[in-house]
């Protein structure tokens, strides 16, 4: 296999979605390698072609070059260093095509040797794009447990369930609450865990609410301000376990903001001049 037979930045865009979601959201660098090499049947000796005299390989350098275009459009997060996750908007997007075309808009190529790129252009007021997650999340984690527990009750209202309920405190072992969702003719009893974390999950931890649902549930759900260490997004999926489906902090925000919860948005109008217009006259 040649260099020339890896797939583009392009084809590995939907493929890196797809891990995402198979891994229940997130996923670390290494991860969604594995999972693309599995997905696209990419030989052991494609895996090792190197990208130029670096220690990468070429299909890290497209797939690294992939990632930056899906968060440039909005499609993926990098909330932890090495840790992506798919955003809302990226589950909304209904197959490659739809995809593709949005890359396309967004797509640049990669920068020459030695010379710096910016993947994500400044906000007109010198702000990134990720501040305000930040923001949000830094308020989340300023409030008290019960008034986050009634965020995530309202949250979960807004996306469709069905009496949401806050469990009694004293007695709640594990369970902050619990809901209906019906798709379609079936319903489904959720528990759901909120969590306002500053650092990341561990597997403990979602044994542990695995442990407490069993029996009680068809479904969890887990709701936090913080992130999945790998072990414990394993641990949401595997083999012979309850799946659980898990909700980190910048999806949190994302939510938040495409359901109006707390977060508003306003059009930002920004002027140039088109240098191009005066110079041809």
């Amino acid at each position: 296999m040649t260099e020339a037979n890896l797939p583009t930045v392009h084809a590995l865009g939907w493929p890196t979605l797809t891990v995402l979601k198979n891994r229940g959201g997130s996923a670390s660098i290494k991860q969604i390698a594995s999972g693309l090499a599995e997905i696209l049947s990419i030989p052991e000796e494609g895996l090792g072609i190197p990208h130029g005299s670096g220690r990468q390989s070429e299909l890290e350098y497209r797939g690294a070059w992939a990632r930056s275009t899906l968060k440039k459009i909005g499609a993926v997060d990098n909330p932890a260093r090495r840790i992506w996750s798919i955003t809302e908007l990226g589950r909304g997007i209904q197959d490659e095509a739809e995809l593709l075309e949005m890359m396309k808009g967004a797509w640049q190529s990669p920068p020459s040797p030695g010379k710096k790129k910016l993947l994500i252009p400044p906000h007109p007021s010198g702000r990134t794009e990720f501040d305000w997650r930040s923001k949000l999340l830094g308020e989340l984690r300023e409030i008290g447990p019960s008034a986050f527990e009634h965020i995530c009750k309202q949250f979960l209202f807004k996306s469709g369930f069905l009496r949401v309920e806050i469990t009694d405190r004293t007695r709640d072992g594990g369970i902050h609450g619990s809901g209906i969702l019906r798709v379609n003719l079936i319903s489904f009893r959720v528990l759901f865990q909120c969590k306002r974390y500053t650092g990341a999950v561990t597997p403990r931890e979602i044994r542990d609410f695995r442990g407490a649902m069993v029996g009680r549930a068809d479904k969890g759900l887990f709701i936090t301000t913080g992130t999945f260490t790998d072990l414990a997004l394993e641990e949401a999926i595997r083999d012979g376990a309850p799946a659980i489906d898990l909700i980190s902090g910048t999806e949190f925000c994302d939510y938040l903001k495409n359901l109006k919860l707390g977060v508003s948005t306003r059009t930002v109008e920004v002027v140039e001049i088109d240098k191009e217009f005066f110079r041809s006259i």
